[in-house]
């Protein structure tokens, strides 16, 4: 067999600006699809991303292509560009040498491109920086090139000006990866090591492992074991993407594919994990990837308990494909079993959830996502309180804390104030405004993570016309003085409705939702007290009136004596009932409440 010099690559860049794009015409290109099969997003396999227009997971493929007389192996994988993503791009970059770093021209260099840039630069790889969307009547393409050309402090001439959409310039971009990006260190004699960056489960071939073989090769039928999982199976098949699975008899180092392992359990094959042969030599695990903390925390139940099995494993099989999901087992009183999960951000959450009720069939109640509070008691032990059914006795508190993070903003110049206006509201903390070009700025703050994950992405694009971008990091955990405020119901705590705030916020909070609850909750036949309380003290109420019913109406003439005694007997009925009723909460009404 010829040999065929191999590049491994990345595209990376904000949210948005062109990833899948630019992918689609280096398939056509190549010829790696055939132009009649060719479709828009080629790589985004879900039909989520295809309705939302981002990438969720990152996709390899394969291309073959001629330069120079001299054919070659190009391996890209197509990344996220959403915050709540950046996990998978990190597990990307371990398994290349080199990166395209896209950036709009009618959006200049936005949050997710620098902290995106930061990983690249952390792991040492050839960046090929490109303007993006040259084409567009709004684009400022010689301000962007300067913007990125300080960014990298390289010359501007430097910077590839294209339109993935049109194909201009693409061609260039593939020949500077030929020519930049480092073939990878090829190590064929030495024994398998091969590195799992993603995975997915099918249910005939088991678990398929996606790697990235380091040192030696792996045959069709090799025995295979994982080395942190201490698991040992077979390679039922091995190949690689086109980005559909191709299979061949090979796989050797410095090739990009995939191994069915036949394992069905899916916890066993974890990413970062290294796959090596089952042949008895001693073999040292590869480095692996930094574990991920989960930040923000929600609860998903199941509309019909029957459907508590489905929801398990369905959730054991999305773990495979998204390593930062964290799930365990919970019970909740007014909704029966379900599970407590934890994600990176509010996006995540909602992307896992629309996943759960397409590929399973699943409806699902979803409490509002939180964050992970630690409280030190008055003998100085800590615990970290993952939602308000585990809040301790305020008696007891001697000291809580809740996640603060580094908040980084960038906006045209012109929209500083309003989004200054959002963050004075928001309990944070100015630092600095830096100044990328005349008319865009990073504005610096630190915020609590809890004021993040609500709705502010949503308010920061409203007021900036959807120029602004954000990227956020946890640092750590500060003082706050927070209380559990729990919600009652015809005088019944409902222990789902219950939320941890801060105390200073807790009238606010108190009061916007027991509005809601009057505004979902289902009528009855007796009045109904909706009731905020804070240490036992009532914060906000509001009252639902009883559902009218004309006990009379069936009457007609006689004297008025007849429906007097007949009103009489519907107020002792309603009170015998509001002495002896239970609002029961209708499982839609939960959903309503959570959406927020």
């Amino acid at each position: 067999m010829e040999h065929r010099p191999i590049k491994n690559f990345v595209i990376f860049s904000h949210i948005d600006h062109g990833k899948s794009t630019l992918a689609d015409r280096l398939l056509e290109i190549t010829g790696t699809i055939a132009p009649g099969k060719m479709k828009p997003q080629y790589l985004d396999m879900m039909e989520l991303e295809r309705e939302k227009g981002i990438t969720i997971k990152m996709q390899p493929v394969r291309m073959e292509y001629e330069h120079k007389g001299q054919k070659y192996i190009l391996n890209l994988i197509d990344t996220p560009g959403h915050v709540d993503f950046s996990y998978e791009v990190s597990r990307s970059l371990e398994a290349v040498e080199g990166a395209i770093l896209l950036v709009d021209a009618s959006k200049g260099i936005q949050a997710q491109t620098l902290a995106n840039l930061d990983l690249v630069k952390k792991q040492k790889l050839v960046i090929i920086p490109a303007v993006n969307k040259i084409d567009m009547p709004q684009a400022e393409v010689e301000k962007t090139v300067e913007e990125l050309a300080v960014l990298l402090e390289i010359d501007k001439d430097k910077i590839f000006k294209i339109s993935g959409k049109l194909g201009i310039n693409v061609d260039k971009i593939l020949d500077a990866v030929i020519s930049k990006v480092p073939s990878p260190k090829i190590n064929i004699e030495a024994p398998l090591r091969a590195l799992i960056f993603d995975s997915v489960y099918d249910s005939y071939k088991g678990v398929i492992a996606f790697v990235r073989v380091i040192d030696g090769k792996i045959k069709n039928g090799d025995k295979i074991r994982l080395l942190a999982a201490k698991a040992k199976s077979e390679a039922r098949e091995i190949g690689y993407f086109k980005p559909q699975l191709v299979k061949i008899d090979t796989l050797s180092s410095g090739e990009i594919g995939y191994i069915a392992t036949g394992i069905k359990e899916p916890g066993l094959v974890r990413t970062g994990d290294t796959i090596a042969l089952d042949d008895g030599l001693k073999v040292e695990a590869l480095p692996g990837y930094k574990e991920v903390s989960p930040m923000v925390f929600a609860s998903f139940y199941p509309e019909n308990p029957d459907d508590f099995a489905v929801l398990k494993d369905a959730l054991g099989k999305l773990k495979l494909t998204d390593p930062a999901l964290v799930y365990e087992q919970e019970t909740k009183e007014a909704l029966g079993r379900g599970f407590r999960c934890g994600f990176l951000g509010t996006l995540h959450t909602e992307i896992i959830s629309e996943r759960l009720s397409r590929e399973f069939n699943l409806e699902l109640v979803i409490s509002t996502p939180s964050v992970v509070y630690k409280v030190i008691d008055s003998k100085g032990n800590e615990e970290l309180i993952y939602s308000a059914t585990d809040w301790p006795d305020q008696s007891s508190i001697k000291e809580s804390q809740e996640p603060w993070v580094d908040l980084e903003i960038i906006t045209p110049v012109e929209f500083i104030g309003a989004i200054s206006e959002i963050l004075k509201s928001l309990r944070t903390n100015y630092i600095d405004t830096k100044y990328i070009s005349f008319n865009r700025a990073i504005l610096i703050y630190e915020a609590p993570l809890a004021e993040i994950i609500t709705n502010f992405y949503d308010k920061l694009k409203g007021v900036s016309k959807g120029y602004a971008s954000m990227n956020y990091k946890v640092i750590g955990y500060r003082k706050s003085n927070l209380v559990k405020m729990e919600i009652l119901i015809a005088g019944v705590k409902e222990e789902a409705f219950s939320k941890i705030v801060p105390n200073e916020k807790s009238f606010q909070e108190g009061k916007n939702l027991v509005v809601k609850l009057k505004e979902n909750l289902p009528s009855q036949q007796f009045s109904v007290a909706l009731q905020a309380i804070v240490g036992g003290k009532i914060i906000a109420r509001e009252t639902m009136k009883s559902r009218m019913k004309d006990v009379t109406g069936y009457l007609y003439g006689g004297d008025y004596s007849r429906k007097r005694k007949l009103l009489e007997k519907q107020k002792k009925g309603k009170k015998l009932l509001k002495e002896k009723g239970v609002v029961r909460v209708p499982t839609k009404v939960f959903l309503e409440v959570f959406r927020g």
